[in-house]
């Protein structure tokens, strides 16, 4: 019988950029085809990465923030986590001490030891002092480091003299072929026709030391009773747009939604599907329409579908992208202007520069709803805000939420854990 609990390790970096997601989808299917049980989470805000980290450990990944997902339901996910698992890998998000709550922050709560993640491409010695910075900065527990983009066996010999007593756990040489990018990060999964070659080809390069990757200590958070949701959605059916181009959906808020009572069903715009019959409320998230203008503009079920449901008077929540394909029209960055379905006035743009960015708290009627935003478009509109979004921690005014008849929308993204009441709010629920 081994130790309980799971080897635990959170993958960080001095900045973006590094090779996290790489190295920690490389992990991820190495230790996948060992035969091991591994679960992957994501520090921060993001949807991009946690799909194709899904891809490379089969299981659903989930998002771990002090602020937005709370230290209680944290700590309960890697308690859940230790107990189904070999190995848990948490990617961080930025640079290991960027941002408020940081990875680093992460790390120290719940005494989960960081795994470095160094672009040695550039560098040799120096990256003893690179690493050497990274842990004594904090401090963190250093588990040890990863050597991306190595160049020879010399080089790595270089980097490993570098850093004296914190073990190398591993190299990856430099990729022939990198993980595309996109304006919000990388692609998605379905965008890549040979991703799980790739992703082999990945834990084929990684150049693992087992006898010091053995040598960590296996972890077992302890673990916090489940919050308990009322079931105020109880016999609602709830219907969420699910396809490419309205890809951006927290696990958890699908689970939250199931606490809640709601039936779930999923339907696709971009196959010009309607929303269903029986539906309560209709739930639009974030996604990339810009990308499939011509598609969503030519599907006039889905538009005269979504005009009635708004006729009628049912809730209808859009988030980003999904408030982006109710207005007017989107202009997307090659010139094009495709008409939408005009739920709220006003035409959107796509630009090159980042228009939003960071984690932002939305208020209700039942409290506030934390979450993030980021986004490249621009939504202008006659229409008056309903209210403004808070940035945290800053306090700052952030993104405007519309409310037109039954439609609220807004370039927010809620985390619906984070209040439930909340959320079950925006979709009909009454106090």
């Amino acid at each position: 019988m081994g130790l309980p609990g799971a080897r635990m390790v959170l993958v960080a970096a001095i900045a973006s950029g590094q090779g996290k997601t790489s190295v920690t989808a490389a992990l991820a299917r190495k230790f996948r085809r060992d035969g091991q049980r591994v679960r992957v989470f994501k520090a921060g805000p993001d949807f991009i990465d946690p799909m194709l980290l899904e891809r490379a450990c089969g299981e659903k990944v989930h998002t771990l923030d002090l602020w937005m997902v709370g230290p209680d339901a944290c700590r309960q996910r890697l308690a859940q986590a230790a107990l189904e698992a070999d190995v848990v890998l948490i990617e961080g998000v930025m640079g290991l001490y960027d941002g408020k709550p940081s990875a680093a922050d992460l790390s120290r709560e719940f005494d989960i030891p960081v795994l470095a993640v160094i672009d040695a491409s550039a560098m040799a010695q120096t990256a003893g002092a690179v690493v050497m910075g990274l842990r004594d900065y904090g401090p963190v527990q250093l588990a040890g480091v990863i050597a991306n983009r190595i160049a020879s066996e010399g080089h790595g010999r270089m980097v490993a003299a570098s850093l004296r007593d914190i073990p190398l756990l591993a190299t990856l040489s430099k990729q022939a072929q990198r993980l595309p990018e996109r304006h919000l990060g990388l692609v998605t999964p379905d965008d890549v026709a040979d991703l799980d070659a790739m992703l082999d080809a990945l834990a084929d390069q990684l150049q693992l030391d087992r006898a010091a990757w053995d040598a960590l200590a296996p972890r077992m958070p302890a673990g916090v009773p489940p919050t308990t949701i009322a079931p105020l959605l109880a016999g609602k059916t709830v219907v969420v747009a699910r396809d490419a181009a309205f890809c951006f959906l927290y696990p958890a808020n699908v689970e939250v939604l199931h606490a809640l009572g709601a039936e779930l069903r999923f339907f696709s715009p971009l196959a010009d599907e309607p929303v269903p019959q029986g539906a309560d409320a209709v739930y639009l998230p974030g996604g990339y329409p810009e990308l499939h203008g011509a598609a969503l503009a030519r599907a006039a079920r889905w538009q005269d579908s979504i005009r009635a449901a708004h006729r009628a008077g049912l809730p209808i929540l859009a988030e980003c992208g999904g408030m982006m394909a109710v207005s007017e029209s989107i202009a997307d960055k090659e010139g094009h202007t495709w008409p939408m379905a005009g739920l709220l006035p006003g035409q959107v743009r796509m630009q090159a520069r980042l228009a939003g960015l960071g984690a932002q708290a939305m208020p209700t009627a039942a409290g506030e709803l934390r979450g993030h935003t980021f986004h490249y478009s621009l939504l202008d509109t006659p229409s008056a805000p309903l209210a403004w979004t808070v940035k945290h921690p800053s306090g700052a005014q952030g993104e405007a939420v519309y409310r037109v008849g039954s439609l609220t929308a807004s370039y927010f993204h809620g985390f619906f854990a984070s209040n439930p009441e909340a959320a079950a709010s925006l979709f009909g629920a009454q106090p």
